[in-house]
């Protein structure tokens, strides 16, 4: 897909550095810039009216988060992933986020713990509307996992999980398929470790989460074997 496409997410006149980013992230994310599409500096530059610092300061950005990867001779690109890549990716996510989860369960806040319920009735209610075909994507304070990343009070799996590899996940979670019954299962799944959360029972919050994200990788793994 061309870069300069209309887009929902186009940033207002004058933009800076922060708008650009914010854009080139939720775009990349979504799919509007498909996988592998070419990061053209003057394309943007045009489209935006701004000058090459900033825009090269929002594609280091968000290089930074590994959505964009330099490839000699060919340039700036959208990541795209290859099953090693997916697969290590979701290996490291287990084991950091059971441990964010068992860490919740001890240090979360009542506040946070009915913050958590409202997420996963917002949850619920998507899934509902939707008859079962899909889970509600969204990002930061409306999404389960990152609430509870940001309960653990660990400032290194803060950084790891919301910033270097968030975006990333995010991504493969927009732009998989998915089957049917997985958004339900997911829900159910989530349902159960709040409660393990909830009660403080941080090994079983751990034990649930690191079995929700292994589920997650056996579908992929399904997935990666289908196309084969």
């Amino acid at each position: 897909m061309n870069v300069a496409s209309k887009t929902q997410l186009e940033p207002k006149e004058n933009t800076k550095s922060e708008s650009l980013t914010e854009y080139l992230i939720e775009a990349i994310v979504n799919g509007e810039i498909e996988p592998g599409s070419k990061i053209s500096e003057p394309e943007l530059a045009k489209r935006f009216s701004v000058s090459r610092g900033p825009l090269r300061e929002a594609i280091m950005r968000v290089e930074g988060l590994g959505l964009i990867e330099r490839i000699p001779h060919i340039g700036a690109r959208v990541t795209t992933f290859s099953p090693k890549k997916l697969l290590d990716l979701y290996a490291v996510r287990e084991a950091l986020e059971g441990m964010a989860a068992r860490l919740a369960a001890r240090l979360i806040t009542d506040e946070e713990i009915d913050a958590l319920e409202q997420v996963l009735s917002t949850h619920s209610k998507h899934i509902q509307d939707s008859e079962g075909q899909s889970y509600f994507h969204q990002h930061g304070d409306f999404d389960f996992h990152y609430c509870i990343i940001k309960a653990s009070r660990n400032e290194q799996l803060i950084t790891l999980l919301c910033g270097e590899l968030y975006h990333l996940l995010r991504m493969y979670r927009y732009q998989s398929p998915r089957s049917h019954s997985r958004p339900n299962d997911a829900l159910n799944e989530h349902q159960f470790i709040f409660q393990a959360i909830k009660n403080r029972d941080e090994e079983l919050a751990e034990m649930l989460m690191r079995r929700h994200i292994s589920g997650s990788r056996i579908l992929i793994e399904q997935q990666i074997k289908n196309t084969d």
